[in-house]
């Protein structure tokens, strides 16, 4: 008769298969109200006469610029698919898997590129906005916006990321013996080859289930911190007419989006979804920046930067997604990575991968100059 332990080690798998997946619903309603919130918010945005006005410039040509927007679209779209897939059809190239030193060596480098983009492109531009002279000095002048909410983003990102990871192994739990069961139950498993190997596999799911969770929630979160500036980056680029900033800043946006995509493209593989689950959040990332371009598009005869409700609001939105994307840089991707025991063990392997790192930080702030 086998005893209740055994059993429960037995039936771990099938719990886990059950209980194991983010719902997929819940992930598409999440971004798709932040869509709506982002359209209503951005159609709100609009100037009056006594607003600061564009600065005229032989370079605004609104027909000129329109073809430019298209092939913008068209190229990010492409550039951005490229750089979150390379990842997850790496199983086929067995350098690039996750447990090989080139997956890790890459990682680092979409890494850098992430936190560069945080303090050296979005936290910028958030400052000048929210310190520029067209607002009124009080508040706006008074008090440094940018990095309280920057600060209270982290944390907030700090708060979902604890409570998400919380939650998901409580959900789990029921797939996972506890350490001293296990151990209590060993003088058990020596009696039996059937419950040796049973025990075998609790302590296999025991360590790698949580691990697993980790993966996942890093995934979802920085899924949404991408997405809250892709389409800020966007919308930007889309209302402007300015062929001569475009056309520079489509090569940065095309260069950014690729290896950014291969930074999430990494978590996405590690995180083992499912294919639709995959499908889904390539779709996202994908789309995020051409939809941003086609929503400046449609609303750049009401829309203008230079306005106080936009520099508002894209200020406000830039300011929130600087803190997510440097602290999902710093502590999830970079430190959890740097602290684990396949570069702890390596210090050959940690000085190529901190070689990554600034390569990636130092191209992508490069790319500051035009974009």
């Amino acid at each position: 008769m086998p005893s209740p332990t055994s059993q429960l080690i037995l039936q771990q798998p099938n719990m886990r298969r059950i209980n194991h997946q983010w719902p997929l619903p819940s992930l598409v309603k999440l971004i798709s109200i932040f869509f709506i919130l982002i359209s209503i918010f951005t159609s709100q945005v609009h100037s009056q006469s006594n607003e600061c006005e564009t600065e005229s410039s032989d370079c605004n040509d609104k027909k000129g610029a329109l073809p430019l927007k298209i092939i913008a679209i068209a190229s990010i779209l492409v550039t951005s698919m490229i750089g979150v897939c390379l990842p997850l059809f790496s199983r086929s190239i067995p350098a690039l898997r996750p447990d090989r030193n080139l997956f890790v060596i890459v990682k680092a480098f979409a890494a850098g590129i992430i936190l560069a983009t945080g303090f050296m492109h979005v936290l910028p531009d958030s400052f000048d906005m929210l310190s520029s002279t067209c607002l009124p000095k009080n508040p706006w002048h008074k008090f440094p916006f940018t990095g309280f909410l920057a600060m209270l983003s982290a944390i907030v990102t700090l708060m979902v990321d604890s409570i998400a990871t919380s939650l998901y192994s409580q959900k789990n739990s029921t797939g996972i013996i506890p350490e001293s069961e296990v151990e209590g139950d060993r003088e058990m498993a020596v009696m039996s080859a059937g419950h040796i190997h049973g025990h075998h596999h609790g302590m296999k799911g025991a360590t790698e289930s949580p691990q697993l969770l980790r993966y996942r929630v890093v995934a979802m979160v920085l899924e949404l911190g991408i997405v809250v500036h892709s389409v800020v980056i966007g919308l930007s680029l889309g209302a402007s007419n300015n062929t001569c900033t475009i056309k520079p800043l489509v090569a940065a946006l095309c260069f950014h989006q690729m290896f950014e995509g291969m930074g999430l493209g990494g978590c996405i593989l590690q995180a083992q979804y499912k294919s639709l689950k995959k499908a889904v959040m390539v779709f996202f990332f994908s789309a995020t920046t051409p939809f941003g371009i086609a929503l400046g598009i449609a609303l750049s005869k009401t829309y203008k930067e230079n306005s106080p409700s936009s520099l508002i609001t894209v200020g406000l939105l830039n300011a929130s997604s600087a803190g997510l994307l440097i602290y999902m840089a710093l502590v999830d991707l970079l430190a959890e990575d740097f602290m684990g025991p396949k570069l702890q063990g390596s210090i050959k392997l940690q000085i190529k991968s901190y070689i990554a790192v600034l390569l990636g930080a130092g191209g992508m702030s490069v790319m500051a100059k035009w974009a």
